[in-house]
């Protein structure tokens, strides 16, 4: 009896350290998903989205309010209606795929981090979690169902089809890194600084993909809304930005006096700045570098415009 009673005992034991190391395995996270933002007027959203970036409109759906402009079938723009107008931060939450949501869940609340319960399912049948990161960023973790929008939208349609990085404030680096380093697995990607001995942009690219998360460093104690709105951005990948230039003006669009005609950043890769009619920041960015960058190597593949991934 006491013999059967330690055997029990011991497969227990094993039991759950093989549960244990089960969760302790980092799913696959493959790229950004979402970034979302609230606006103060939709219809004009809807303008600059759907008509001069031509990506594909989609109802963000029960219980959620507000609308997704999606670049292709797992990455989108979403839009909530603003609790308020004239808000200085507009930075909701940014999103990114993994492979699997419950298992990321399970692996995030064995190295200490506050998750719900459980994920959620919607009706498109996406698995996801949200959580908090050091500074108080709200990230989510989606696993796509098998009924994501394909859309109707051509991909000419569309100036980009790729979301190749999502920008954040960024106070205390080391505290950024010991979440999205340490714990999930993104890597230094390339950092650099505006003069020497400055960092004051660090990309962290995705430890399963090419996209990356961008910290902006340089912001004052106390931004403005204009800051704000060009630190916490997002950046669509093109092949050439003199084309992009030529297809917006065909669009009808007219540069405003804070949208810069293309420029050849620090990090070797040219690049043009657009707003939204709430000032968020889409940073037109190509793919490839022209030159040598500036501070620091690339230490990781760079993206394409692949629709699949």
């Amino acid at each position: 009896m006491i013999r059967f009673l330690v055997l029990v005992c011991a497969l227990g034991i094993n039991g759950v350290a093989v549960a244990q190391g089960s969760s302790a395995v980092r799913p696959a996270i493959t790229g950004i998903a979402h970034v979302t933002f609230y606006a103060d007027n939709l219809q004009k959203s809807r303008a600059f989205y759907g008509g001069l970036l031509g990506w594909e409109q989609v109802p963000a759906g029960d219980p959620q309010p507000g609308v997704r402009f999606y670049a292709n079938h797992v990455q989108y723009i979403a839009l909530k209606p603003a609790p308020s107008m004239g808000l200085s931060d507009r930075f909701d939450s940014v999103g990114f795929s993994t492979s699997d949501a419950e298992q990321l869940r399970k692996f995030l609340e064995v190295h200490g981090v506050a998750v719900p319960p459980s994920t959620t399912v919607d009706a498109e049948g996406d698995k996801s979690f949200e959580v908090k990161d050091p500074e108080d960023n709200k990230v989510e973790f989606i696993q796509w169902g098998e009924h994501a929008p394909k859309g109707d939208r051509a991909a000419q349609d569309r100036v980009s089809t790729h979301i190749i990085h999502a920008g954040i404030v960024a106070r205390d680096r080391a505290k950024l890194d010991r979440f999205y380093k340490d714990v999930l697995g993104f890597h230094l990607y390339w950092e650099g600084g505006s003069g020497p001995g400055r960092t004051d942009w660090v990309m962290m690219q995705v430890p399963d993909g090419t996209d990356w998360l961008e910290y902006m460093l340089y912001l004052p104690s106390n931004p403005m809304r204009e800051q704000l709105a060009s630190a916490y951005h997002f950046a669509p990948g093109v092949e050439s930005v003199t084309e992009l230039d030529t297809k917006l003006r065909q669009r009808g669009w007219i540069p405003s006096s804070n949208e810069r005609p293309p420029l050849l950043g620090v990090d070797g890769k040219w690049q043009l700045d657009l707003f939204d009619p709430d000032g968020t920041r889409a940073e037109f960015m190509e793919f490839l570098p022209v030159k040598e960058p500036c501070c620091s190597r690339y230490t990781g593949a760079q993206p394409s415009s692949k629709a699949e991934w």
